[in-house]
């Protein structure tokens, strides 16, 4: 209810001034927390030189974000670059010698991808991922779909589960900066494609899909180590389509997707050198002294460059599918825009590979409290394996899982009456600003359950204590109001999509009166 409900011009400018204040007060904090304490022994590892014009040291905590742009720069723009390189020749060059260029172009992708896999990893690496495709294509040709799953995630946990992972990496011969990260990658993103091609074949009404359809779709390179995961269905029909036209003004999209990524990369570059929130964290005794405003702006600011990091990367390696004609799934929904549960993941592809194959599968309509509940705890399994088993995954993901199904329970209850009369009484702008009071205490229910899983579970805790216990009331409400304007900044943001979608005008309503949609 409410979705299209106006609120007042003046009072959507507030929550734009308050929010905009608060963020730049919990800026604030941490720029000095981050200035005063950069001599810190604790800081020695991950804090190195940076700007030394302006006198700033750079936070290098991440290991993910110093691998992309350093070590793996080079590699993976060579890679890409060549992958496009080699697309292109082969298209020019096709029509001269009787080739449908467009026909054969998911071959040609399989074929540059081995290939450079071959290279990069070696051989046994690549007879290593061949197996795992192997396997899963033999329990495919007999369409159980429990069989299935039960071979794809039995292969899955062998490269997640002790001793059978180190085995298997053992067999990678060489040694180099990124040989762990492209092994499990690359032998992860394989499993969660076999098992997509494997459920797409007991779909298929007639015959299978060959061994060849499978290769073709495991081995594009863009999406080989880092996914993202496309489900077989949507890859096999856009990578087999010989209709290849573009859309209206895309390629000037793509450009000024390439030049936003460029730009979110020099931004945080530029605040890593003021802003060290991935340090910080690591600091239990600096943590404990800092401001409440400060322990919030570090726990939301964790979550956005979270965010951005994956929005960096596979907008990077959706560029270069867009340009082979594919549509791949996009990158995540920014922390700052969720309030919700159902719509909190940081890697798209594997959300809609679960959502298909577990999540929407099981859940039904997800109406049922109990259907619900079932269908949350085993796509938490799965996502538990995925990440690997271990005490702050299982911690991750009960809460979150939690957090899911206690959102349905509350919708439950509430629409039951007296509610549902009162919320109908009250009118929708009212009922939207009531909505919101809840919503803000669910965003920080999302910030406070995730951040673990990114700095540690005594940052967690200690965030909680600060900002419900010891920090009430002024803290906690005080944080909950700036987070209650952001909350209706976004709704307000989806009211006006909502409104385009259905064509009609968008203005937010003035003097508080209600306009009829």
């Amino acid at each position: 209810m409410g979705i299209k409900a106006g609120l007042p011009r003046y009072e959507l400018y507030l929550y734009i001034a308050v929010l905009a204040g608060a963020l730049a007060w919990a800026a604030s904090w941490i720029v000095e927390a981050s200035s005063e304490n950069v001599s810190r022994k604790a800081f020695k590892g991950s804090v190195k030189p940076g700007w030394y014009y302006f006198g700033r040291k750079m936070d290098v905590a991440d290991f993910e974000w110093v691998m992309w742009f350093s070590t793996f720069r080079n590699h993976i723009l060579f890679a890409l670059s060549g992958h496009v390189i080699f697309a292109k020749i082969f298209t020019l060059l096709a029509p001269k010698i009787g080739i449908d260029g467009c026909k054969h172009r998911s071959l040609v992708f399989c074929a540059y991808g081995v290939l450079a896999v071959l290279v990069t990893m070696g051989w046994t690496f690549t007879a290593l991922v061949l197996s795992h495709c192997t396997v899963l294509y033999g329990v495919a040709v007999f369409k159980t779909k429990w069989m299935c799953f039960a071979a794809g995630l039995a292969t899955l946990a062998s490269i997640k589960l002790e001793p059978y992972n180190s085995w298997q990496e053992k067999l990678v011969t060489g040694s180099f900066d990124l040989q762990d990260v492209l092994f499990y990658g690359g032998c992860g993103f394989t499993i969660m494609r076999c098992m997509s091609f494997a459920l797409e074949n007991c779909e298929k009404k007639e015959g299978n899909y060959t061994f060849c359809d499978l290769l073709k779709y495991n081995f594009y390179l863009p999406f080989f180590f880092f996914g993202p995961v496309m489900t077989f269905d949507k890859y096999h029909a856009q990578a087999n389509n010989t209709k290849l036209t573009r859309k209206e003004r895309e390629m000037w999209n793509i450009t000024t997707k390439a030049v936003l990524h460029l730009a979110v990369i020099l931004t945080v570059d530029a605040a890593f050198h003021y802003l060290y929130i991935l340090t910080i964290p690591g600091d239990m005794k600096l943590v404990s002294r800092l401001s409440d405003w400060c322990l919030a702006g570090l726990a939301y600011f964790n979550l956005v460059y979270d965010w951005l990091k994956a929005a960096v990367m596979f907008g990077v390696i959706n560029t270069v599918a867009t340009l082979d004609h594919l549509d791949p799934p996009q990158p995540p929904k920014c922390i700052t825009m969720l309030y919700v549960f159902a719509e909190t993941h940081f890697d798209r592809g594997i959300n809609d590979w679960l959502c298909k194959y577990v999540y929407d599968y099981i859940g039904g309509d997800h109406d049922k409290i109990l259907k619900e509940l079932l269908a949350t705890m085993s796509t938490f399994a799965i996502t538990a394996l995925w990440l690997g088993p271990c005490e702050l995954v299982y911690i991750w993901s009960f809460f979150n899982c939690f957090g899911l199904n206690f959102e349905l329970w509350v919708a439950k209850f509430f629409s039951i009456s007296p509610f549902s009369t009162m919320e109908v009484c009250m009118g929708e702008a009212m009922s939207r600003r009531i909505r919101g009071l809840f919503n803000a205490a669910n965003f920080w229910a999302i910030v406070l359950y995730n951040v673990l899983s990114l700095n540690s579970l005594e940052f967690a805790k200690l965030v909680g204590r600060r900002l419900i216990f010891k920090g009430f009331p002024l803290s906690t409400i005080s944080v909950l109001l700036v987070t209650y304007c952001g909350v209706q900044l976004i709704k307000e943001h989806e009211r006006r999509q909502a409104l385009l979608e259905d064509e009609q005008p968008v203005k937010p309503l003035d003097g508080g009166k209600e306009k009829a949609e």
